[in-house]
């Protein structure tokens, strides 16, 4: 096992049974001009964690953790999103409408890829969810199951919602869980800050946090 210096105590892994989930690096929530920004969003905030999730990327390449990609989408017909997106929201851009990048949140739309600096590799696996968390209506519990996956590695946006959704539904699940501080973000500061604490109170309830340079550092040393 290898032990990464992390919050709120040391987290021990091994890279053969554990995977890294990179939540919702889409264009239209992370690039100027996107639906993130046309909701009157900060998307630099986002932008700037880029260069961390690609290093990340190519740190668990390296190291050969199994790598999932998650994107939010639903099919052009709209049939798989749950009631309660359709009527939240902001009143002039909804999911389904036409926004700056195409229809938003739709399969195949411009808005909807994953970012070149962060794209899944040929073998990687990318997974469409329609909800908030990535294990909704999805098959990411058997991908995981067969692969004899117990540990889980996180990144991505937003801190807040779909990151933490997905990492509390994991630890229900029994998966240890670490979520990287510096390869997450939301746009709001004090929504991020409350949900790291969240994550690693009461003695890691959620699971753990650490920034990129401590995993390196367990990785690097342990080769």
């Amino acid at each position: 096992m290898i032990e990464v210096a992390a919050a709120p105590f040391p987290y021990p892994f091994d890279p053969a049974t554990t995977a890294l989930i990179v939540i919702d690096m889409q264009r239209d929530f992370v690039e100027p001009g996107g639906f993130g920004a046309a909701l009157g969003n900060d998307v630099e905030r986002l932008t700037a964690i880029v260069p961390t999730v690609a290093a990340l990327l190519a740190l668990a390449r390296r190291h050969g953790l199994t790598i999932v990609h998650t994107r939010e989408s639903h099919d052009a017909s709209l049939a798989d999103c749950p009631p309660a997106k359709l009527t939240r929201g902001a009143p002039s851009l909804r999911i389904g409408d036409v926004g700056p990048m195409g229809r938003i949140l739709v399969r195949g739309e411009p808005g909807n890829a994953i970012l070149d600096a962060v794209a899944p590799l040929d073998g990687e696996i990318v997974l469409d969810k329609p909800g908030k968390g990535a294990f909704y209506a999805t098959a990411l519990g058997d991908i995981l199951r067969l692969k004899g996956i117990t540990h889980l590695i996180f990144a991505g946006v937003t801190t807040e919602v779909c990151v933490q959704t997905t990492m509390r539904e994991a630890n229900d699940r029994g998966y240890d869980c670490l979520l990287i501080e510096d390869a997450t973000e939301s746009y709001f500061p004090a929504f991020k800050a409350a949900t790291l604490d969240m994550i690693r109170a009461q003695g890691g309830i959620v699971g753990w946090t650490a920034p990129l340079a401590a995993l390196a550092a367990a990785l690097e040393t342990s080769a």
